[in-house]
């Protein structure tokens, strides 16, 4: 199974679910992020972009590693990654889905102002990038983000509370999966 850690940049998908994976047994993050930095380093470079994900190669190979890893090692592949593009989400679901890879699609939210002051407070000075795409996210949101995951408001959650809710809610909570206890995870 993969249990995909969607949201804006700056959510805290990556904190996220590496407590997501202490939480289950033979669970591996694989972050889809170190795909596209391959792809960065191919010389002479692809065609430009602000974004690798508009690679379709990216795409492809996000699911054929993914699918790889997963008849390699079994278990749950933690996944973090924002998609906002519709399409791009599309493309990645319908071919693991090909593969019969089950998808637990959870998104990570917070409102506008909570998002702005977390990635705020990261850094001395804020990231561009991130606090670039929380228009984006907002619209896909409203579109059809939101409709396509299930949301898990952190507005008010620790990362190890939204860990927790994303865990129960992918495993049934207690369907023969021995969970850590939520203490383990601060």
């Amino acid at each position: 199974m993969i249990i995909w850690i969607n949201g804006t940049h700056g959510a805290g998908k990556t904190t996220t679910s590496a407590l997501v994976q202490q939480l289950i047994p033979e669970s591996r993050v694989f972050d889809a992020e170190k795909v596209g930095e391959v792809l960065m380093d191919i010389t002479p470079g692809l065609p430009a972009t602000d974004n690798f994900q508009h690679w379709p190669p990216w795409r492809h190979l996000v699911v054929e590693t993914a699918r790889r890893v997963l008849d390699y090692t079994g278990g749950t592949l933690v996944m973090p990654m924002t998609v906002l593009v519709e399409q791009y989400w599309r493309e990645i679901s319908e071919d693991l889905a090909q593969h019969a890879i089950p998808v637990r699609h959870f998104v990570l939210h917070a409102d506008r102002d909570t998002l702005r002051r977390r990635i705020e407070r990261e850094h001395p000075v804020p990231s561009p990038f991130r606090l670039k795409y929380l228009e984006p996210y907002a619209e896909a949101a409203r579109t059809w983000l939101h409709a396509e995951a299930e949301v898990v408001d952190t507005t008010h959650l620790t990362p190890a509370q939204a860990a927790r809710q994303i865990v129960l809610r992918a495993t049934g909570g207690g369907s023969g999966t021995a969970l850590a206890r939520p203490e383990d995870c601060y």
